[in-house]
């Protein structure tokens, strides 16, 4: 199974935020949501960067309650790791073991064709091993 296909079941909105937001946004925005990550692009529509949950810990933690009217910018993952729509579940489980990171942008040829995270991998994942599991079922019993 590849990214692509991941990205036909997912709903086509890439929920993001400008990276002038203030923590206090995307941590109202994460819960809303109930996602762990967002993208935040730039007037341009080019990706700034990825602040998680992670990210807001470790701001809490330097700042305390004064982090809540930091700007996300301040504190948001800047080198990103991305994958592209042809890449399969077995690469971006790789992809995302190697970098420690829950959530991936989805390039293709230079420009965001979407966003995954590991819940939207490990999902597909065992579904598909689900299905191979009843294709056996139905070969071995003839």
């Amino acid at each position: 199974m590849t990214v692509a296909h991941i990205l036909t079941s997912k709903p086509n909105e890439i929920i993001s935020l400008k990276p002038s937001a203030t923590l206090l946004e995307v941590s109202q925005l994460l819960a809303e949501r109930r996602i762990g990550a967002i993208l935040l692009i730039n007037d341009d529509d080019s990706i700034a960067g990825i602040i998680s949950e992670r990210d807001l810990v470790r701001a809490m933690s330097k700042h305390g309650t004064e982090a809540v009217g930091l700007k996300a910018e301040t504190f948001m993952t800047r080198e990103l790791i991305t994958c592209r729509p042809e890449d399969t579940t077995d690469q971006v489980m790789a992809i995302m073991t190697q970098g420690r990171v829950r959530h991936l942008p989805v390039m293709s040829e230079s420009k965001l064709a979407g966003f995954i995270s590991i819940g939207d991998v490990v999902k597909h994942r065992i579904a598909e091993v689900e299905r191979e599991a009843e294709e056996m079922k139905r070969y071995i019993s003839g």
